[in-house]
């Protein structure tokens, strides 16, 4: 059964699922789809073409909006969320451009918490967390299980890897690879996850080889390149390794230097 509360105003045209709650004062527009289960509290407004997955929890946030970019001309762009994502207070998701491939994404299991921004054609991988404040410009790819630590700005088109970690208060201008962590401003890397790897249930074994890893790409005098060749023939074997190599060699903005 829906409950819309008659103090709410939902749109001809929106598609709301078995189970889909939408509190006082919320306003959902005539292209929304929400999925089973999710509630939609007071204050948020949601427009455009916009898919909700299931189970979500959109606190007072405004989600489908227009992208915040000068060469938008009102093309039919969207917003997907999916399943198990909670939308705290304040939050801004645009939607995407047309030459941004016309879609913002956010995952599975995401917490995006209050006053972050999400801007156009930006990715967030299943089960990222990002903290207060942070501020994600166009076209930033975030890969799954990443934390992006509170108040930290993220240039476009900047990726973060899978499982990587960025601390609180950052700038973060280069990409940053899978696994590591990284803090400052400019950002820096300043190893591997451990911590974050641990409580994920990594092995001793593959945390070893990405420290390992790291040590022989960033703390050595050879060419990048160089040692990332040394790297990838040493631990053929490690699909985390090779993923850490993989991500690197494909950086257009450059990695955020060691």
């Amino acid at each position: 059964m829906v409950k819309v509360s008659p103090l709410a105003v939902v749109e001809k045209g929106a598609e709301l699922d078995e189970g889909v709650i939408v509190e006082p004062f919320a306003f959902v527009g005539p292209k929304v789809k929400v999925g089973k289960g999710t509630v939609i509290k007071s204050g948020a407004y949601i427009d455009g073409d916009v898919e909700i997955g299931k189970d979500c929890v959109i606190f007072a946030s405004h989600i489908g909006v227009e992208p915040q970019d000068l060469k938008y001309k009102g093309e039919e762009t969207k917003v997907i969320i999916g399943d198990k994502v909670k939308v705290r207070e304040y939050v801004t998701i645009h939607r995407g451009t047309e030459g941004g491939g016309g879609i913002t994404k956010v995952g599975n299991d995401v917490l995006l918490m209050a006053y972050v921004h999400v801007a156009h054609d930006v990715f967030i991988g299943d089960k990222a967390i990002v903290a207060n404040g942070v501020q994600i410009a166009g076209h930033v790819e975030i890969g799954e299980f990443a934390v992006i630590g509170g108040l930290t700005g993220i240039h476009q088109f900047v990726r973060i890897g899978k499982h990587a970690m960025i601390g609180g208060a950052s700038a973060v201008h280069r990409d940053v690879p899978p696994y590591t962590v990284a803090q400052g401003n400019r950002a820096r890397l300043v190893g591997i996850n451990i911590v974050g790897l641990k409580r994920r249930g990594f092995s001793k074994e593959v945390i070893k080889a990405l420290s390992t890893a790291f040590e022989m790409a960033f703390k050595t005098e050879e060419p990048l390149q160089v040692a990332l060749e040394k790297v990838k023939e040493e631990f053929k074997e490690v699909k985390e390794v090779l993923e850490f190599v993989d991500f690197i060699k494909a950086t257009k903005r450059g990695i955020c230097q060691a």
